[in-house]
């Protein structure tokens, strides 16, 4: 039994596309998208159009992530707010604008898709975890925070959210966090998704890399007018983009008060952190304890 999972496609179409196709080539038995699909990126309407169209043809299986729900919620409430949110809010309504009617196909996606292997053990996908759709499976996780991350334990749970692959086993549940397709957060800006592989009684995983077409990607962040009418946000993601280092957390704990005060705005907080950065990860003493999608 193969089973692949893709996560975290941020409308990144072009290395949505080159995971689809080196998916093909490898022939699993069942292929899950992990959520988000949509968001942080200048193409989630073709991106979701893709995969709902494998998931008619082909039988992919979709996943509501986190950047689904807040699409979502700005549909529903599209008002705005002051200082980083209501920054954020509008790259997010941006993205609900190029859905259009198709934002309403995110409600529809379910958290967790559960599979079974030849034995009857459960291979159970969620977006981040069984605790909730933002909540990071890292490296650096306690095994007894893990443990509640993944509860009740399985031979195999996947998950993403975090755009940092790993690989762990725990008790009797290999955990696998296949990483992000369209945004990497660990400096490789390939696009990344995961294999499982039931063999000799057990689950094994592999994360894959894959090359994609960043010309074509870059180009995308123009012509679909992301950069130019999403707002301020739209430079912290291209920055995560063209780096493969998170930007916008690591903004957002430490420019919230400063904007809200009044003491910087949010267009020069979005310079300053840029500088520091410098294409590279945030130094140590800027990192948040607990980065996310």
């Amino acid at each position: 039994m193969k089973l692949a999972v893709l996560a975290d496609i941020h409308g990144n179409f072009p290395a949505l596309d080159a995971v689809a196709a080196d998916i093909d080539a490898w022939h699993p038995d069942a292929i899950v998208v992990g959520g988000d699909i949509v968001n942080r990126g200048p193409s989630s309407l073709a991106c979701l159009r893709f995969v709902q169209e494998r998931a008619a043809d082909s039988d992919w299986r979709l996943i509501r992530g986190n950047h689904e729900d807040y699409v979502i919620s700005v549909v529903h409430d599209p008002t705005d707010r002051p200082g980083i949110e209501g920054a954020v809010r509008r790259n997010v309504l941006w993205t609900a604008h190029q859905l259009g009617a198709a934002a309403v196909d995110l409600e529809q996606m379910p958290e967790i898709v559960r599979l079974y292997d030849p034995s009857g053990g459960e291979a159970r996908i969620v977006h981040a975890s069984m605790r909730h759709n933002r909540d990071n499976v890292l490296a650096t996780t306690p095994d007894d925070e893990l443990r509640e991350q993944i509860a009740p334990p399985c031979p195999l749970i996947v998950v993403g959210h975090t755009h940092r692959p790993l690989i762990r086993r725990l008790d009797s549940t290999l955990v696998v966090n296949v990483g992000s397709v369209g945004l990497p957060f660990d400096g490789d800006t390939r696009a990344c998704y995961g294999r499982m592989e039931w063999r000799g009684g057990a689950w094994r995983a592999e994360i894959v890399r894959v090359p994609y077409d960043r010309e074509r990607a870059d180009y995308d962040f123009i012509d679909t007018g992301y950069l130019e009418m999403s707002g301020p946000v739209a430079r912290l993601v291209y920055d995560e983009f063209r780096t493969g280092w998170p930007r916008i957390y690591t903004w957002v704990a430490r420019y919230r008060e400063p904007v809200l005060a009044g003491a910087i705005s949010v267009d020069e907080s979005i310079d300053e952190l840029l500088a520091i950065c410098n294409g590279g990860p945030p130094p140590d003493w800027m990192k948040p304890a607990a980065p996310f999608s």
